[in-house]
């Protein structure tokens, strides 16, 4: 049986067992276990010998258990670069993409900006943010120091030279950074914490750390913000498509002026807020 016949039977299993995506997590699983790209799977006639398809029905039924694909596959590709990914550490979504196309905007005309990611998780948007602003000066924090330890080794890994620092939101700064950050962009844990059992399983696996969280965390990141932008800075920041409205009015209490921008689908999903 050849790799398409596999994974067409392999999504069938996956759909039965209510797994999103079927087929397109089929593919990466055996992507990954064939070690081949897409062309290379779907360009391949024999069939799979025991220790792949062994590997490989493994796979299956830790998904259809609830263990996130990136978990299975070790890495999660984002917007130019591909990333290393752990359990325990929060896996970047795909619409967080979005945060970062809006960050980079906030940023234009600006030669070397500092720009500081907080809570990094495993350094997606810093080092997206770097990769695509070679001259950025970026600086990110996080309070896990499993999250920390991972973020510095995707930076080593991708060559990008981003100051990864563990603590709470903006405290790590250096006192010479104060009133010169150009930039503070965050995708801050924002389920409601009595949610957070009526999610998925793998999103679940993510920590509770980078999922429990609400508009008071929103406001404080605001207040430690207004110390540390420059006159022109900008927050930019992922929300829950609910709270839209809600964040906004935090962050316009201790900046000034915000809005809300949406996604691809039309939800609310990034607040950009400034000094007046």
């Amino acid at each position: 049986m050849g790799p398409t016949e596999v994974v067409r039977r392999a999504a069938d299993y996956l759909d039965r067992h209510g797994v999103e995506s079927p087929e397109a997590t089929a593919e990466t699983l055996l992507m990954h276990v064939l070690g081949t790209d897409r062309a290379g799977l779907h360009t391949r006639t024999e069939g799979l010998d025991t220790r792949e398809a062994r590997m490989f029905g493994r796979a299956l039924c830790q998904r259809c258990a609830g263990v996130p694909v990136q978990h299975l596959t070790g890495e999660q590709a984002f917007r130019r670069i591909t990333l290393e990914v752990r359990p325990g550490v929060f896996v970047p979504r795909p619409e967080t993409e979005i945060l970062v196309e809006h960050a980079l905007v906030a940023i234009e005309g600006i030669d070397a900006p500092i720009v500081v990611d907080i809570g990094t998780g495993t350094g997606a948007v810093a080092l997206a943010m770097k990769d695509e602003r070679p001259r950025a000066r970026v600086r990110a924090t996080d309070l896990s120091p499993e999250a920390v330890e991972l973020a510095r080794a995707n930076a080593e890994r991708l060559g990008l030279d981003v100051l990864v620092l563990e603590g709470d939101l903006l405290d790590p700064l250096p006192s010479e950074l104060e009133g010169r950050v150009d930039l503070v962009v965050s995708n801050p844990p924002y389920v409601p914490p009595e949610e957070i059992a009526e999610l998925p399983p793998d999103v679940r696996a993510d920590p509770w750390l980078a999922l429990a969280g609400d508009i008071a965390l929103y406001e404080r990141l605001g207040a430690q913000a207004a110390r540390w932008l420059s006159p022109t800075g900008v927050v930019a920041v992922e929300i829950d498509a609910r709270f839209g409205t809600e964040v906004a009015g935090a962050l316009e209490r201790t900046l000034g002026q915000a809005r809300v921008e949406r996604d691809l689908a039309g939800r609310d999903r990034v607040v950009l807020a400034r000094r007046p």
